[in-house]
């Protein structure tokens, strides 16, 4: 049988766990509020604009707040980094 040898000197340090990484597409998409809630920018905003009626552009301008169902999987994806 072989003798196991422990290096004395390793027996102290641990290796740390990987970190998560924000997910970039996430990050520029969503930020998270002061609460907790996850805002994001309306769809529909970026062009194609001049067919639409006034009020719908209007109540499209801003940020909207996501459902509660979506929250959890954003946060993950974020990983606490939001900007």
């Amino acid at each position: 049988m072989r003798a196991v040898v422990v290096d004395a000197s390793l027996a102290d340090k641990t290796i740390p766990m990987p970190k998560q990484k924000t997910h970039k597409g996430t990050r520029k998409r969503f930020r998270l509020s002061a609460t907790g809630k996850v805002k994001h920018r309306s769809a529909g905003t970026s062009h194609l604009a001049a067919r639409m009626s006034k009020k719908r552009k209007r109540q499209l301008r801003g940020t909207d707040t996501l459902s509660t169902a979506n929250t959890s999987a954003i946060k993950k994806a974020l990983a606490g980094n939001s900007y």
